[in-house]
């Protein structure tokens, strides 16, 4: 194992342990160094990496803080990977939506409240044939989300967004082209919003699978 592995794993015990927690100062470089048996130059290069996915911050004159490890924080690395996708590799992508939403739509039934669902309900009344195609896509993102974060699960919500964020070309390029994209958008949803309405999961997740699958095929064909 690479020196600065060892290293990266330590820290990695030290807050798994829970000697170390969200907002915690890290020691002093020597001390920290010495209390871990690693040389300062590879305990640098540790904070270096554990900087780069969100796990340290290093603020400069003041010290090496664990962040806060929210989701959102972690998963911007993956963020950033997806952000380098190319129009073939947005189909997997898609198979990994197509995987991943329609599980948080089933787990969010039954934990919508009326409001809830009510909310739902006037977002898909406010768009109609005079929305805008990016108007449309950025309620379907919305609509989503607001689901998808019901199921009370911030790493699964936070992975989705940051699919769901990726394919919006894809999904504005189908409005573009294809005919009756708002209507059959705000037909899905519905059935979808009708489904968490009853509390069916299983519906809900096979209602979203079509919704994803829909432009998922149509892209596999346009490519």
């Amino acid at each position: 194992m690479a020196v600065t592995d060892e290293a990266i794993l330590k820290i990695k015990e030290m807050i798994v342990s829970g000697d170390l927690g969200p907002g915690d100062r890290l020691p002093p470089e020597k001390e920290l160094s010495e209390a871990l048996g690693l040389s300062r130059s590879s305990l640098r290069e540790a904070v270096k990496a554990l900087e780069v996915i969100r796990v340290l911050d290093v603020r400069r004159g003041d010290g090496t803080y664990v962040t806060s490890l929210e989701p959102r924080l972690l998963l911007e690395a993956m963020s950033f990977v997806v952000d380098l996708h190319d129009d073939a590799s947005i189909l997997e992508i898609f198979a990994v939506r197509r995987i991943l939403e329609p599980a948080a739509t089933a787990m969010a039934a039954g934990k919508l409240d009326s409001d809830t669902i009510a909310e739902l309900t006037a977002m898909i009344a406010a768009v109609d044939e005079t929305t805008s195609v990016e108007g449309l896509v950025e309620h379907d993102l919305e609509f989503h989300r607001r689901i998808v974060t019901a199921a009370g699960n911030s790493y699964l919500s936070s992975l989705i967004d940051s699919l769901s964020s990726h394919t919006v070309r894809a999904r504005i390029w189908r409005g573009v082209t294809q005919e009756n994209a708002v209507s059959r958008t705000l037909h899905e949803h519905a059935g979808i919003v009708a489904a968490l309405e009853r509390g069916d999961a299983d519906l809900a997740h096979a209602l979203t699978v079509v919704h994803v699958s829909g432009v998922e095929q149509w892209l596999r064909e346009a490519l």
